[in-house]
């Protein structure tokens, strides 16, 4: 009678947890096609064009929140300092070190930079969280990181580029981990509409001072068109699903998905005519699936 009764609950625990990782999966797949989809921002005012995406954003994501019926609640002492940071680092302060970084390195070398984040995420973000580092994750952790290493490839660098690189590691993971101490009492809705919504006014803030007024009237209709998908998938539905994964299987765990971010820009380049993936993207594909493989298996860490 015993084993009758507990042989059932393994496919329920199986299905609960791919039912928590596949949004984390799909809001990185997001993410990884806003790479192709930003290049028609390449000559657009940065700060004007991010202010614009975000404010967009905060707007969907309020409305979409009431339609909802989910309840927004005002963050209150040192909640304000968390959200401030995840906005300030992971929203603002990333997109400067992008800019910055590639003005002194290839873009092979932010994204590689990027795509070290599991590592970063394993460690602290247990930590956070109350847990132990699971030992699975922190040896999955960095195969993800090689597999994506081969996606994206390396490139030429100098010191500055280095020091953008790792503000831009550092920005990345502030973005999930800042999250962890709210997203008990806001959830993933309140943690998305308050991050965005403070990105917005401190990237408005910046296109006043650093940007002349008619910058806005300079995009044109194809930037528009990128601004819109960026403000709606990469930024409304991607924040959404993304911390949703946070919330329900930890910041360790969800910080190895972030391996499916350079797979989806691949897979998006080749699908607007960028070509075939090559030998090494196809190997890199290969052990970012092995390394997710073996990191997502079993339960949660241990508090």
């Amino acid at each position: 009678m015993s084993t009758s009764t507990s042989l059932p609950a393994a496919p329920v625990r199986r299905s609960s947890a791919l039912r928590d990782l596949a949004p984390g999966v799909a809001g990185m797949a997001l993410v990884g096609s806003s790479v192709t989809v930003s290049r028609s921002l390449a000559g657009a005012p940065l700060f004007t064009a991010q202010a614009v995406r975000y404010a967009a954003a905060a707007l969907i994501l309020v409305a979409l929140a009431r339609a909802a019926g989910v309840r927004l609640t005002r963050p209150r002492g040192r909640e304000w300092l968390w959200l401030t940071g995840i906005a300030g680092t992971g929203l603002v302060l990333f997109n400067v070190a992008v800019v910055r970084g590639v003005a002194h390195a290839e873009p092979a070398v932010i994204a590689v930079a990027v795509a070290s984040v599991p590592v970063l995420l394993g460690v602290v973000g247990p930590l956070l969280e109350g847990r132990r580092p699971s030992r699975r994750v922190l040896l999955a952790a960095p195969v993800v990181v090689a597999g994506a290493v081969l996606v994206e490839g390396t490139g030429r660098t100098d010191a500055a580029g280095v020091g953008w690189a790792a503000l831009a590691l550092a920005c990345e993971a502030g973005f999930t981990l800042l999250a962890v101490p709210v997203l008990g009492r806001h959830g993933a809705w309140g943690v998305s509409v308050h991050a965005v919504w403070m990105g917005a006014v401190m990237l408005a803030g910046l296109a006043l001072f650093t940007e002349p007024p008619s910058a806005l009237g300079a995009l044109g209709a194809a930037q528009w068109a990128a601004v819109g998908y960026l403000a709606v998938l990469v930024t409304a539905v991607a924040f959404l699903l993304w911390y949703r994964t946070v919330a329900a299987v930890g910041s360790g765990r969800a910080g190895l998905l972030t391996g499916v971010a350079p797979l989806a820009a691949a897979g998006a380049g080749a699908l607007t005519g960028g070509g075939l993936p090559g030998p090494a993207v196809w190997a890199g594909l290969a052990v970012v699936i092995a390394g997710l493989a073996a990191g997502l298996r079993g339960g949660a860490d241990t508090r």
